[in-house]
């Protein structure tokens, strides 16, 4: 998914001191706004459009849907493809092979893994993105939304208590903001990514397809977003109608093409239950 970090021109400054709060404390006592659970949800990752919903998320390059509770993506844990040159200046902030190689996603090979490990490592990744969390709150959106939290249980030499420790900057920094912020896919770790790290609610993908809706809906309730994509049912052998039939889906459940292209683009499709 795409993210032009503002143009970057925000992406160099300094980050913030964090707040002295602990990321359950900053979650307890943080003013931020839930999104709503009725009205109607959409992801529009791939271009925003207009739309008669409640809750929208939206690329932090584009600007929030007037009237709706709108949340902000900012990919935190890898990058985005559009700035891998950006990231490639930045050699010590990426996950790198035995050869010294950065490590890209396989499953998005033109996103490259950021790796948190280290307090050097992190503070340059937030040098970077902090200014992009708050540039989502300057334009107007409710939340943001911290794609690939679970790097660290898919790359072994990311260090977890690295990457958790980033996990709870960003909720700093978006409770700070007045922003909350969303937890996005890792099921198994969606207990103590709300108690210990402070997440407000989450977004989830294909969670009716793997049988993990539980695990998100037992945390946070209601205030999950769930997106579901039509190859992903049929390999399961799954209809949306099964998972808009599953007692344990999201209230708001939609079901989207996989490149989340704006509507009227060929490809196009979003059903809601």
């Amino acid at each position: 998914m795409l993210i032009s970090c503002f143009a970057l021109a925000a992406c160099t400054g300094a980050a913030a001191p964090p707040p002295s709060a602990s990321p359950t404390e900053a979650a307890d006592t943080a003013d931020v706004a839930l999104p709503p659970t009725t009205g109607g949800f959409d992801y529009q990752l791939g271009g925003a459009y207009a739309a008669d919903v409640a809750v929208v998320v939206r690329d932090a390059s584009a600007e929030p849907l007037p009237g709706a509770y709108s949340i902000c993506y900012v990919n935190g844990f890898q990058t985005q493809p559009d700035q891998a040159g950006f990231w490639l200046e930045r050699p010590e902030l990426l996950l790198t092979d035995s050869g010294g190689a950065p490590v890209a996603d396989p499953d998005w090979p033109d996103e490259y893994v950021l790796d948190p490990s280290t307090a050097a490592q992190r503070e340059g990744i937030l040098d970077i993105l902090e200014p992009v969390i708050a540039g989502c709150a300057e334009a107007g959106f409710d939340a943001v939304e911290i794609d690939n939290l679970d790097t660290w249980t898919r790359f072994d030499a990311i260090d977890e208590g690295g990457a958790r420790s980033l996990a709870a900057r960003y909720v700093e920094i978006a409770h700070a903001s007045g922003l909350a912020i969303a937890q996005k896919n890792a099921a198994e770790i969606a207990g103590t990514a709300h108690t210990e790290l402070g997440f407000d609610l989450a977004v989830t993908e294909e969670c009716g397809r793997y049988d993990e809706c539980s695990a998100y809906t037992g945390v946070y309730g209601e205030h999950v977003l769930q997106i579901e994509y039509p190859e992903s049912l049929a390999e399961g052998g799954l209809s949306f109608a099964d998972v808009c039939a599953d007692p344990e889906r999201a209230p708001l459940t939609i079901l989207r093409d996989v490149e989340l292209v704006a509507s009227g683009e060929d490809g196009y499709l979003y059903e809601s239950c």
